[in-house]
C-alpha cells in the first residue's frame, strides 16, 4: 500500500519591499513521505520570494513533468516554473522550452556547488533559467520552523531575507548561482 501525503498548512504574511508586493496567504502544502522538512520550507521560501494569487503548488514529487511551484496566466500559459532541490538537466530544459521564466533553488551544501559544475556548460545558453543556492545553515533553520499548522511572516528588503514564526526567525541571504537573461 503507497503512503499517503501529509498535509500541513501555513498562514504566510509576504511584505516584499523591492517588488512593492505585500500579501498574506493561506496554504495547503500536501508533503510526500519521501519530502524532508527542509525540502517543505524551501519550497515555502520560493512561495514567498515570488508570491502572487497566482502562483500554485504543483502536485508534488511524485508527479513528472510538474514543478514544484509555477504561476499560469489566464490562457493557461506557463509564466513562471520552480523547482526546489537539485533537478537534473533533462527537466530543466523541458521547462525552458514550456515556460516564459524558470528558477531554480538549489540547497544542499556542498552538494549545490557538484550539481551546478556538472550542469553549467550545459545550462549556461537557457536564457530564461535563473539558478540561486539557499544557504546550508538557512535550510537547516528553516526546516526547524516547521510544523502542521504554521504561522509565518516573510520580510524581503534589498536581498536579505527574514523568514519565521512567532518564536524564531532565519536570517539568509541567497546566492546567485546564474541569472536569467533580461527580456527583449
Amino acid at each position: 500500500m503507497a503512503l499517503k501525503s501529509t498535509i500541513f498548512k501555513a498562514e504566510m504574511s509576504v511584505a516584499d519591499i523591492g517588488r512593492g508586493h505585500y500579501g498574506d496567504y493561506a496554504l495547503t502544502i500536501a508533503r510526500h513521505p519521501s519530502e524532508t522538512d527542509e525540502r517543505m520550507m524551501v519550497r515555502l521560501l520560493a512561495f514567498a520570494l515570488n508570491a502572487s494569487d497566482t502562483l500554485a503548488f504543483g502536485k508534488g514529487l511524485s508527479t513528472e513533468d510538474e514543478p514544484d511551484l509555477w504561476q499560469r496566466d489566464l490562457t493557461g500559459a506557463i509564466e513562471l516554473w520552480i523547482d526546489v532541490g537539485l533537478p537534473d538537466e533533462k527537466e530543466i530544459r523541458k521547462a525552458c522550452g514550456r515556460a516564459d521564466a524558470v528558477h531554480v533553488y538549489a540547497y544542499g551544501g556542498r552538494a549545490v556547488g557538484l550539481w551546478w559544475d556538472k550542469m553549467r556548460g550545459k545550462l549556461d545558453g537557457q536564457d530564461r533559467l535563473a539558478v540561486s543556492e539557499v544557504p546550508l545553515e538557512a535550510s537547516k533553520a528553516l526546516a526547524a520552523l516547521a510544523g502542521r499548522t504554521m504561522r509565518l511572516h516573510c520580510t524581503i528588503q534589498e536581498g536579505q531575507i527574514l523568514f519565521g514564526d512567532a518564536t524564531a526567525s532565519v536570517s539568509l541571504e541567497l546566492v546567485a548561482i546564474k541569472a536569467a537573461s533580461p527580456r527583449r
